[in-house]
């Protein structure tokens, strides 16, 4: 469902002062046609803005897909493989038009969700057939993924969904379907037309971190690590790295040796309040989790395909 207009950060309302407009200044598609307010019937139906689109998913988009499901590449590798790919935005007709005076044009809306943790996000599909599949009643704007990226932000979603419900149906038998979640920051970036680095491979972030160690009693060193969440499932079961909504960073915090509950507790409150006043953190990490490293006997945890 829409979401109520928000004040955006600074750095997001730049991007959506530099997104594709309409002649009167609507946010549009990459045809320049506004998303609000257009008849979708008949000749009008962008569908084909670009010129020979059969509404499959594009042939790199599918091989990026088909790396993805086997481990050849990672959450990264698929996200930055959407740049410039063609996506379909779904939306619905809201209203009925005035019959009697022989007005046809109905209120076209985009649509928008509510993720199982509450934030806002919006759907985007591969293929016409993922979205139909999806919603029947569903229209698809056809438009390169970072003009759908920034008409997400413009809707104030937090998240782009990526064929959604595919995980539970949809694909064939060689490349089964996989929903797939954008992360906020992954959002940005592409809109940006950047490539995206997650916040558990950011060399810059972890040297954001480097220092708080040493502001935070009893620990001794803070190590980031890809969280769970990160892993999502294919419809046949497929172990998915990448694409998930659960916690996407670990800041997986070191302590003295041989110290006490009670100093755990204390390093790891200590640490929850610096890392608070990071801007990059904020900026970078989609969801963060602190966490006791293990032993250094128990190895290191993480997320595996």
């Amino acid at each position: 469902m829409a979401q109520d207009q928000k004040h955006l950060p600074a750095h997001i309302a730049a991007l959506l002062q530099r997104q594709q407009r309409s002649a009167d200044g609507q946010p549009a598609d990459s045809a320049g046609v506004a998303w609000s307010g257009r008849d979708l019937t008949g000749e009008t139906n962008p569908l084909h803005t670009f010129d020979g689109d059969d509404g499959l998913i594009t042939a790199a988009l599918a091989a990026a897909r088909r790396r993805l499901l086997t481990g050849e590449t990672d959450e990264p590798g698929f996200v930055n493989a959407l740049a410039g790919q063609r996506l379909f935005a779904p939306v619905i007709a809201t209203g009925h038009g005035d019959a009697e005076h022989g007005d046809k044009e109905a209120d076209i809306s985009l649509v928008t969700l509510t993720a199982a943790d509450g934030r806002s996000a919006m759907p985007a599909f591969t293929s016409v057939e993922a979205l139909t599949t999806w919603h029947p009643q569903a229209r698809p704007v056809a438009a390169e993924a970072e003009r759908i990226m920034l008409a997400a932000l413009a809707e104030g979603a937090q998240l782009v969904v990526l064929d959604p419900g595919s995980s539970q149906q949809g694909g064939s038998p060689d490349q089964p379907g996989v929903t797939f979640v954008v992360r906020r920051p992954a959002v940005e970036a592409l809109a940006r037309g950047e490539s995206w680095l997650p916040s558990y491979q950011d060399q810059e972030l972890a040297q954001a971190l480097a220092d708080v160690p040493a502001a935070c009693p009893g620990v001794t060193a803070l190590q980031l690590r890809p969280g769970p969440g990160i892993l999502t499932s294919a419809a046949d079961g497929t172990r998915v790295l990448g694409g998930g909504i659960g916690p996407e960073l670990i800041l997986e915090i070191v302590v003295e040796p041989g110290i006490d509950q009670v100093g755990v507790r204390l390093a790891l409150a200590a640490v929850q309040a610096a890392v608070e006043d990071i801007d990059l953190l904020r900026e970078r990490a989609d969801s963060v989790r602190l966490s006791r490293a293990p032993h250094p006997s128990q190895g290191a945890a993480g997320p595996t395909p």
